[in-house]
């Protein structure tokens, strides 16, 4: 997930425990890693997961007004 200036700390709070199955503390965690870094690992999953997962965050972010960002790339 990519950091922007617009969206609300708890909707992404919110997004990493419906989607990702994160505990609060964990969504929490990763949402002030994604905040202070600029981006933050949400998961690693196979492609086709990663694929759908993304554009889950996408839509939620879409269908709420909000400006979040989802990428996935492969694991090195």
């Amino acid at each position: 997930m990519l950091n922007d200036d617009f969206t609300p700390m708890e909707f992404v709070i919110v997004v990493l425990q419906e989607f990702f199955g994160k505990d609060r503390e964990s969504a929490t965690q990763i949402m002030l890693k994604i905040h202070l870094d600029g981006r933050g690992v949400c998961g690693v999953y196979s492609q086709d997961v990663a694929a759908t997962k993304v554009e889950q965050v996408l839509q939620a972010a879409q269908k709420a007004g909000h400006p979040l960002q989802a990428t996935f790339e492969p694991v090195e």
